[in-house]
């Protein structure tokens, strides 16, 4: 006996038998094979503040959440994340019947989706999409139709008329992303305003992924866009402290939706991890009531690295999308001479020392994000400055 199935069917759900290893494992085993610098995956390369790092340490030694958390999650969290809501954006929900707190914001997108989707519900979504929507409808057996963001203007626009079109009357959710990785396009008020009446007319369900709220740059403003007429009771909200805190690893994230919504995605979200992260919940919750001024510092340092590592592309040769918010960068190689986005990635570690993102693998329309790719500057500024130094070399 070989141990192996004698069936021919493949032993991968077919559902999911599109999505093998990631781009980001494959770029990340690069970086480390040949030494590069890896502004390939968004994780910051230190940590977020020390007080918050420390109230995880007291709530480990004091013994709270050290066993099983509630499955909502802890009050204190939930009492937090919902008085964020109301300081920032005039939101108001009920910390016992409308914020569930989840693994991260990953969990609360495949929890949302496999809750509220069922098999043949059309899914709207932006493209380039995070890699995780794509994979999350599938398993909720649900049909992605992507809505293309094009670049102009020097950023990337959604065609409202597009999106209108896109939706018909198997379509049961859009799901929005904004501050939208990887463009870093943040959706204006008019923009939010026509979704959110689209959402009302045709009777659909929102989720929307606002996990780097705090990450506007310039003029741009995050509205949520539960805060829209008619939006509040349809609206899914996700959030997430490892954006906002640095704190990638302690996977916190959470939904604010009204009791209804938020009963849906529990009732999913109980069996995939059940509870998570007990310790680092009470952190989250002291994190989430800092000064105005932390979160002010925060995007001021990013702004900064932003600039610095635009500069540095700009003067390789790049074509930079400047973005509005998050903390990517997507360039455009063609002024390079190169059209194949994959092919340039996994020769950049050679060619300069550095690890970036082909946007592609966040597209299915593939030929539409061929030339684009995504850098972070979510990293210290010794490591953007001989980022950009490195990268000078294409220009050569």
């Amino acid at each position: 006996m070989t141990g192996m199935t004698s069936s021919a069917r493949p032993l991968l759900n077919r559902r999911l038998a599109e999505f093998g290893t990631t781009i980001f494992a494959e770029m990340s085993a690069l970086a480390l094979q040949t030494g590069s610098i890896n502004l390939g995956q968004g994780f910051p390369d230190t940590d977020g503040p020390e007080e918050v790092r420390e109230a995880a340490v007291r709530a480990l030694r004091d013994g709270r959440g050290n066993q099983y958390p509630p499955g909502p999650g802890v009050p204190e969290l939930r009492s937090a994340v919902a008085a964020h809501q109301e300081r920032r954006y005039g939101l108001s929900y009920d910390p016992d019947a409308e914020v569930l707190v989840t693994a991260g914001a990953t969990e609360a997108i495949a929890a949302a989706l496999l809750a509220l989707v069922e098999p043949g519900d059309e899914v709207v979504a932006f493209e380039p999409y995070y890699d995780s929507y794509a994979a999350c409808i599938a398993m909720a057996g649900g049909t992605r139709v992507p809505v293309t963001l094009r670049p102009a203007e020097g950023r990337f626009r959604l065609d409202l008329d597009e999106l209108r079109a896109a939706v018909t009357d198997r379509t049961r959710l859009l799901l929005i992303n904004t501050p939208h990785n990887p463009t870093g396009t943040v959706l204006t008020r008019e923009e939010l305003t026509a979704i959110a009446e689209l959402a009302v007319e045709r009777d659909l369900l929102v989720i929307t992924d606002e996990v780097y709220e705090h990450l506007v740059f310039d003029d741009a403003e995050h509205i949520p866009l539960a805060s829209f007429p008619g939006m509040r009771e349809r609206t899914v909200s996700i959030g997430s402290a490892g954006k906002t805190f640095s704190f990638t690893g302690w996977k916190v994230g959470w939904i604010t939706a009204a009791p209804g919504l938020v009963s849906a995605v529990r009732s999913a979200k109980q069996f995939l991890t059940y509870v998570s992260s007990g310790p680092f919940q009470y952190a989250v919750a002291e994190a989430l009531a800092l000064p105005d001024t932390y979160f002010e510092a925060f995007r001021e340092d990013m702004r900064a690295k932003r600039d610095l590592l635009s500069a540095g592309l700009t003067e390789a040769g790049f074509e930079v999308f400047r973005p509005s918010g998050t903390y990517f960068i997507t360039t455009d190689i063609r002024p390079l001479g190169e059209t194949d986005g994959f092919a340039f990635c996994r020769a950049l570690p050679e060619r300069a020392g550095v690890v970036a993102i082909p946007n592609a693998v966040f597209y299915d329309h593939r030929e539409q994000g061929a030339p684009f790719v995504r850098f972070a500057f979510c990293k210290r500024t010794s490591v953007l400055e001989e980022a950009a130094s490195r990268l000078k070399s294409l220009a050569g």
